[in-house]
């Protein structure tokens, strides 16, 4: 066998993009949203909230009357909120703290922009107009003195929402004038991953500052309601970390989302949850990723917790090869730390541990994996090199090639990698991670393979039924077509939301995909409970394939795989850990699948039991159905 029971060999080679220039960010978080949100009459989408929701302080000796605010009665914006909280005055201020919340009501969109779907600029959730004017700052925000600990903090809350920028979308077709041609520049999807506490929504955060999408005010106010946590470290956390309970804990629990783009390439980012409990969320966002960043702790005793037996670093890392991320680039975060100081000893005994495992998920560290140090907190090596009197050793390292990392930065890294292999000729497929209802249906999702048009017919599998697309939105802007790795809305001609669910995949019409209920695959072993250390037929867990999630039954076992064919063992009853298998598995209810020789993004698949993760492969035939 060869690196990876996964053979991909020759496929997504990085190609360097001497072109490449640094971010310039599109973000937005909290719900999936496969584009980002786009940018129609910023202005006066904020003139109005703000004119609702910006009130004269009321004398101290006084309470407010509301009854006296003429200018805010007199708004209609104003009276159309008072309207629908029913006369609630209380509650209509409330609902106008949240633009973001008010632009699902329809009459709210028609009142600010003629039916057109908006939401001024949001940063963490916090209620009030973030100013839209160029960012003037000169460096990277720097974290306050700590009370106690070193210098770099972590910050693994909630992914929550990035700062959402001013868009407009109509989930149709948007009008034939304000339908756009596709974005020509290559889209990657990129997932961070690791064990909590690394790093990963600082890191994130620092990034979407860098890009100039967080002012130096929004960033002071974080810094404020971080210090009064008692956690002065996680205010760049907060960026990307809305909810108040996760920001209370700084664990990440849901899949924050958010956008932004360089002159070549537009890239959507998803900051994973790192705690076990939440890796089926971790899966989430990481099967439609095609890049990962692996963020490791740099500080004494972190990197050994993390990467250790029961740390997340090695379930992320094993689950994002197996769920299709073709690349790796490991951040060696924390570099700053008072217990590294940017040490290239630190930075070399991590890397030397990491590769052979690496390796053994599958990953050729020599061509898929690029290893930086970065520190999140001061942002040094993520859009601009570290300089040479903190890190002497760093410059040479890359410029010698070493680790496969010939760029100096983050971001130039990913400028460099380029995926092949995208077929817009061939079917469609287009797995279908949620729905929604607004006007229609409106199915979320990633296209794996080929391409889909406005007017075009589509099969939905496993059902079987045909729709009519009737507007597609890529970053929330109406487009006539969608290549192959774009994500997607995709609005469904008289579906309603019951004939589309997560699982589900569109399809070309007449050429779908295979439902099915059995299939055989080939699977590894890697790691079964210590209660449960028998895989034999009868076995039952759960399987993750593509965006579905099933109950699964092992059916037969068909044989012991073994580097030496005269060794291979047939039939046997039972196999153990670290074995390599072929066997032959049944779903509860049809699964969308194809085998992953024809299309590999259907093809894979993670078998999980108790919260654990026991077995990777992918599959090798899909059997017909039988009754029983």
């Amino acid at each position: 066998m060869g690196d990876s029971w996964e053979d991909e060999q020759g496929k997504g080679v990085p190609k360097l993009n001497v072109a490449a220039k640094p971010f310039v960010f599109n973000p937005n978080a909290r719900s999936f949203t496969p584009g980002g949100a786009a940018s129609v009459k910023t202005e006066e989408v904020t003139a109005k909230m703000a004119a609702a929701t910006i009130q004269e302080p009321a004398p101290s000796n006084n309470a407010v009357d509301y009854n006296s605010n003429n200018d805010d009665e007199n708004d209609p914006l104003w009276r159309a909120v008072y309207k629908m909280a029913g006369g609630d005055r209380e509650k209509t201020e409330k609902m106008l703290e949240d633009p973001d919340s008010l632009m699902q009501y329809p009459e709210i969109r028609a009142l600010l922009g003629g039916g057109e779907t908006g939401s001024e600029k949001k940063v963490g959730g916090t209620a009030g107009p973030v100013d839209t004017k160029p960012i003037e700052k000169d460096e990277p925000p720097r974290a306050p003195a700590p009370s106690t600990g070193g210098a770099s903090g972590s910050a693994s809350g909630k992914a929550a929402t990035a700062p959402a920028p001013t868009a407009v979308e109509d989930s149709g077709n948007g009008g034939e004038e304000d339908v756009q041609d596709e974005d020509p520049r290559e889209h990657l999807n990129l997932v961070f991953i690791g064990h909590v506490d690394a790093g990963k929504s600082t890191m994130s955060g620092q990034l979407l500052y860098l890009t100039g999408q967080v002012d130096k005010r929004t960033i002071e106010r974080f810094e404020k309601e971080a210090k009064q946590l008692n956690r002065e470290s996680w205010f760049l956390a907060f960026i990307m970390d809305t909810n108040e309970e996760e920001r209370a804990k700084g664990k990440t629990v849901e899949v924050g989302r958010a956008h932004f783009e360089t002159d070549t390439k537009r890239y959507t980012i998803m900051d994973a949850p790192g705690h076990k409990n939440y890796v089926p969320n971790m899966i989430a966002g990481a099967v439609q990723a095609d890049v990962g960043i692996l963020v490791i702790s740099a500080r004494r005793g972190e990197f050994e917790t993390g990467f250790e037996r029961g740390g997340q670093t090695r379930e992320h890392a094993l689950l994002a090869k197996t769920l299709g991320v073709r690349y790796l680039v490991v951040v060696i975060n924390k570099m700053d730390d008072t217990t590294v100081q940017w040490s290239k000893e630190r930075f070399d005994e991590c890397v030397s541990k990491l590769k052979p495992f690496l390796k053994s998920c599958g990953y050729a560290p020599k061509k898929d994996v690029k290893f930086v140090p970065v520190s999140g907190l001061t942002g040094d090596n993520l859009q601009k090199p570290v300089a040479a009197s903190t890190c002497p050793w760093w410059e040479g390292l890359y410029q010698s090639g070493e680790h496969n990392t010939a760029e100096p930065t983050l971001i130039s890294c990913l400028d460099a990698l380029h995926i092949d292999g995208r077929d817009s000729t061939a079917l469609l497929r287009i797995p279908v991670l949620d729905r929604y209802h607004d006007r229609g249906t409106i199915a979320l999702g990633k296209v794996e393979s080929g391409s889909v048009r406005v007017g075009q017919k589509v099969t939905v599998m496993p059902m079987k039924t045909q729709f009519e697309v009737q507007g597609i939105t890529i970053n929330d802007l109406p487009v006539r077509s969608a290549k192959p790795g774009e994500n997607v809305k995709v609005k469904l001609g008289g579906a309603g939301v019951e004939d589309v669910q997560k699982g589900f995949v569109l399809c070309t019409a007449g050429k779908p995909c295979h439902a099915a209920t059995r299939f055989e695959c080939q699977l590894a072993l890697v790691d079964l409970l210590e209660h449960r250390p028998i895989f034999s037929p009868g076995y039952n867990c759960v399987v993750h394939l593509h965006t579905a999630e099933e109950e699964v039954t092992v059916v037969e076992l068909l044989s012991i795989e073994s580097r030496k064919p005269e060794e291979v063992k047939r039939r046997p009853r039972f196999a153990r850990q670290g074995n390599v298998i072929t066997a032959n598995l049944r779903t509860a209810r049809k699964v969308c699948c194809e085998a992953f020789k024809e299309v590999p993004q259907l093809g894979r698949l993670t078998l999980r039991d108790e919260g654990k993760t026991i077995a990777i492969g992918k599959i090798l035939k899909v059997l017909p159905t039988t009754r029983n």
